[in-house]
């Protein structure tokens, strides 16, 4: 099998939703959000249990956990763009803050819950940020007032989108924590654990690097893995055909266009010839215009 690529549900999980991997999972939600939610330790809800995978199939490859003051996260690497993905992400958020409070419990007991969607896709194609921030708050004002939603977007495609990109022009994208994980989750191929350039050289990314070269599957979740990987390779085969495509409608559009204004242009060519030689042999303007098409301005000029 080809190096595993952490961009896969399956691999992802195993990578960030185990316990001894913990603290990577921390430095991944940290990198996320803002100071006030920054977390020193987190208790897996969820964890990964391959013990689990003839059952669950792990069909869905969330991790949820709790933090030290009882703020809830659920985080998902979604490998394909399905129909209404935004609505599944509040459902998701939903069920997360809903299933803290027990029966008979106060609201008050409800922590703030956040979701970190990590997406293989151009979900909001009206903003070129690949990470976005949600909240509810009032229009005029933006004042927030309900403070325990909050859902976070990570479009990696927004990312690195360039195959060919090299080390050096992903280098000079790094400006943040979340940039380096991003960047592993995206170009790991271009990263050597061993040598890890300048803003690259943490711990915890050289940690991850080696989680990702050791992984091992069992039959059943190599079999998972790979079809999941498929749709990976069947999503950009089938984005790079569009684009293609596109292309190739965009040139021939370009060309019929062309075709188009050439006849144009020979054609008013024509009737202009055929204005002077009508303005020669004494027609009036009116006759002119009506069998040329020529506008009067035209005719003007020619006189």
């Amino acid at each position: 099998m080809e190096k595993i690529t952490p961009k896969v549900d399956l691999a992802f999980k195993k990578i960030f939703g185990v316990e001894e991997n913990k603290d990577l999972l921390i430095e991944l939600i940290n990198a996320t959000v803002s100071k006030e939610d920054q977390v020193v330790d987190v208790t897996l809800l969820n964890p990964y249990n391959p013990k689990n995978f003839r059952s669950d199939k792990l069909s869905i490859l969330d991790i949820k956990a709790i933090s030290e003051t009882g703020k809830r996260f659920n985080i998902e690497i979604q490998i394909t763009d399905e129909a209404d993905y935004d609505k599944r992400a509040l459902y998701y958020w939903a069920k997360l803050y809903t299933d803290q409070l027990k029966v008979s419990q106060d609201y008050s007991k409800l922590n703030k819950a956040i979701g970190i969607h990590i997406l293989n896709f151009i979900s909001i194609a009206d903003n070129k940020k690949y990470h976005n921030v949600f909240r509810i708050t009032e229009k005029e004002s933006g004042i927030a007032y309900f403070h325990d939603l909050e859902l976070h977007t990570i479009e990696l495609t927004k990312f690195s989108k360039d195959p060919d990109e090299n080390l050096t022009s992903l280098l000079e994208k790094i400006k943040t924590s979340l940039d380096i994980w991003t960047a592993f989750l995206t170009r790991h191929d271009l990263l050597n654990k061993d040598n890890l350039p300048g803003p690259l050289a943490i711990p915890s990314l050289k940690k991850a690097l080696y989680v990702l070269d050791t992984l091992n599957f069992t039959d059943e979740e190599r079999m998972a893995y790979e079809d999941h990987l498929k749709w990976l390779l069947i999503e950009a085969n089938t984005v790079e055909k569009y684009r293609q495509e596109g292309e190739e409608k965009g040139r021939q559009e370009g060309i019929r266009i062309g075709e188009e204004k050439g006849k144009l242009e020979g054609k008013r060519e024509r009737n202009i010839e055929i204005a002077k030689t009508m303005l020669s042999k004494g027609y009036s303007i009116e006759d002119i215009m009506l069998i040329t098409g020529i506008h009067y301005s035209d005719i003007q000029s020619i006189i």
